[in-house]
């Protein structure tokens, strides 16, 4: 029992001093990025051709630090996945090990696949569409907080969810489901597809069916590769 104790009094211990080096690397981070906010920002503006504009004095420093910590995030997750591998990997498995080795530089290219499929053809397509709705007699004005909060759901939504193929092949790696389960339950999916889609992205079908085709896309592309993987 006290040797039980022991292991996990390290075992927090060795939390806590992971976790300072994340929150560390991300304030350096985000640091950094707060003197590059304008052109990070620059960025994000891109897929908008109008002009933003705030509504309230203190929104324009509000939104730079904003964009400072999503900068430092950003460029801090490197840090963050070797400490969450160091911190993990003791507990698994040399089998576990290999896999998730295998699979940590296609889960990064998988979510800046999405994080550039939204960023270059959902974001602009789905702000045309929505912005036409005004006709030609409203003009948009649309709030600088409302923008970047838009834009960066949409980027992290759609990396996230770009991730899908490779959860599956994991879980089929490990036994834990199958191929034929999943085209079994391929209707449930389509269901839950859409849920997800609705959490996720603003409250409007099209932005809802912009992530929801790629998903179901990939949910078929994971099933193929999951038979592959099982043979």
């Amino acid at each position: 029992m006290q040797i039980k104790k022991m292991s996990l009094i390290r075992h927090m211990e060795e939390l806590r001093r992971r976790l300072i080096i994340c929150i560390l690397t991300v304030l350096g981070c985000s640091i950094f990025s707060y003197l590059y906010s304008d052109k990070i920002l620059a960025f994000l503006k891109r897929p908008f051709p109008h002009s933003l504009v705030f509504i309230a004095p203190q929104e324009p420093f509000i939104i730079t630090l904003k964009v400072a910590i999503f900068g430092g995030i950003i460029f801090a997750l490197p840090m963050i996945t070797y400490q969450v591998w160091q911190f993990v990997s003791s507990g698994l498995k040399k089998k576990e090990k290999r896999s998730l080795l295998f699979y940590s530089p296609f889960s990064l290219l998988l979510f800046l696949s999405g994080a550039s499929f939204a960023y270059f053809l959902v974001i602009p397509v789905g702000l045309r569409f929505l912005l036409s709705f005004g006709g030609s007699f409203l003009q948009p004005m649309i709030s600088i907080s409302k923008y970047l909060s838009f834009i960066t759901l949409m980027i992290f939504a759609f990396g996230i969810v770009f991730e899908l193929p490779l959860v599956f092949l994991f879980l089929t790696r490990m036994g834990i489901v199958t191929p034929q389960f999943l085209a079994k339950k391929r209707k449930v999916f389509i269901i839950a597809i859409f849920v997800l889609a609705a959490i996720l992205t603003p409250p409007d079908v099209f932005t809802q069916i912009l992530l929801a085709a790629p998903l179901l896309i990939l949910y078929e592309v994971s099933i193929w590769l999951t038979k592959i993987v099982a043979h």
